[in-house]
């Protein structure tokens, strides 16, 4: 029995491309998308557990769906993602009426556990780690429901050989595993031939994909094992896809940069030219207890090299405000290195204990939350401070801009993206569809957006699927 689902997604791009990978399943065995809970049948949590009020925020959520799920019979409840892998039976016992509870490495299962525990009842379902199957190791494998038809997530890699004491990712995603290079191509130039231009790599360390995949040729024999492409390759083939515009990654870490990447980079035009390059302290200290395996001076010589090869790079970035154990004097040294890195913006955040992770062992060396906060907004004008001068450095230029829609807060506005990923609010002299691609003179720089003047279309979308239109 089919009817209407909803699928709300927590967290990262990886959770957002496993919510569209859900909703292909649900959508390919009968499922009707609804537009929100009151018209559905079925409601999908996709969870995160990267910070501390992810657990508020989805037992808030499920306390508000028991109430829409008593009020009408065979309404079903499904709790995916992350959270629900490290909290396994947590889930269950604290919301019993749940109906299937499954993990990150199970979700090629979400629609066969949904007809399961129709006829049996509850189901709790989390596999300790990836299965060898394409389908359960990759979500690019599963039928797709893309919430935008000009771009697509291609996921090249799942899991995190990394040890960073504040992250719980290798609990829930497992080992790195990278996805054999032909078939992400593939993937790829099937997204173009549906008419995607925009594609973005996704992984949890995109640049050390491939070092798995020499290991293993390696262990074979392989003769051809030290040639085997890695992540700098990988670029310079997706962007080399016939209608592919634009090529983004998500997320790369700091100690395995090469300068090949860069080259990459640099070499290829599809790869759009930003970066993004997470910090998370400018002091050595704390990025030593972090496990990150850089040290501050590192990462700015590869940012420096970076921008050596691409002068007009946008580069933003993570910085956690308040790890146990930081002083004022580690705090300084975030600033003075976020001041000297002069990113185009930031994601800051405040330390967040994650039950499971070593940072969570640490509250001895809690820092006061009154004391983090106050560092968090001296940050946070350091870090606007940059992204404004960024900003108004652009004025004047002619960027091309991917356009998203119309703005949120103005329907008369459109909304779109630059290569550097910059937000660009402009208004057009013509109707444009979205997934068009226009140039627009920028006008006005503001901490995080730009605004501009509509100059000329350049492309329109060849999506297959009917495509909104952005109107006047």
């Amino acid at each position: 029995m089919a009817g209407k689902f909803v699928v709300r997604t927590y967290g990262c791009q990886m959770n957002e491309h496993d919510s569209e990978r859900i909703a292909g399943l649900l959508a390919a065995d009968g499922y009707e998308e609804a537009a929100d809970e009151a018209d559905a049948d079925l409601v999908v949590l996709n969870t995160c557990c990267i910070r501390e009020n992810a657990d508020n925020k989805l037992y808030g959520n499920l306390g508000h769906l028991k109430t829409w799920k008593d009020e009408q019979d065979g309404r079903q409840i499904v709790v995916a993602g992350c959270l629900s892998q490290k909290d396994r039976e947590g889930v269950r016992q604290r919301a019993p009426y749940v109906d299937v509870v499954l993990g990150t490495h199970n979700v090629h299962r979400t629609a066969e556990l949904v007809s399961e525990a129709r006829v049996n009842g509850p189901i709790t379902e989390i596999y300790e780690q990836a299965v060898v199957d394409e389908h359960a190791l990759f979500p690019s494998a599963l039928p797709v429901r893309r919430e935008v038809s000009y771009a697509a997530w291609v996921t090249i890699q799942i899991g995190c050989d990394n040890s960073c004491a504040f992250c719980i990712v290798p609990s829930v995603r497992g080992a790195e595993i990278s996805r054999p290079f032909d078939d992400v191509i593939a993937e790829v130039e099937r997204f173009a031939a549906d008419g995607v231009t925009e594609i973005t790599l996704l992984g949890q360390n995109v640049n050390s994909y491939g070092r798995d995949l020499q290991l293993a040729a390696r262990q074979r024999g392989d003769a051809e094992a030290r040639v085997r492409p890695l992540f700098a390759d990988l670029l310079v083939a997706a962007g080399s896809v016939d209608g592919i515009r634009r090529v983004r990654f998500t997320s790369p870490h700091p100690k395995d940069m090469r300068p090949e990447t860069f080259a990459a980079m640099a070499a290829t035009p599809e790869v759009c030219d930003h970066l993004h390059y997470p910090l998370q302290s400018g002091s050595d200290d704390i990025l030593a207890k972090m496990h990150r395996g850089y040290t501050a001076e590192r990462y700015l010589e590869r940012l420096s090299e970076a921008r050596q090869a691409m002068p007009d790079l946008a580069v933003s970035t993570d910085i956690i405000v308040g790890f146990p154990g930081e002083t004022e004097d580690d705090f300084e040294r975030t600033l003075e290195v976020a001041a000297a890195a002069n990113f185009d913006y930031a994601y800051t955040f405040l330390f967040s204990p994650r039950a499971g992770t070593e940072a969570a062992d640490m509250v001895d060396s809690f820092v006061d939350p009154v004391v983090a906060s106050e560092r968090f907004e001296r940050l946070r004008i350091v870090v606007e401070r940059s992204a404004l001068q960024k900003h108004q450095a652009r004025v004047g230029r002619i960027e091309e801009v991917l356009v998203e829609g119309p703005s949120r807060k103005d329907p008369s506005v459109l909304s779109g993206r630059t290569g550097q990923n910059k937000l660009v609010h402009f208004r057009p002299e013509r109707p444009l569809r979205t997934g068009s691609y226009a140039t627009v003179e920028i006008t006005r720089g503001a901490p995080h957006h730009l605004e501009g003047r509509f100059v000329e279309l350049v492309a329109e979308p060849t999506h297959r699927r009917r495509i909104p239109v952005a109107t006047l």
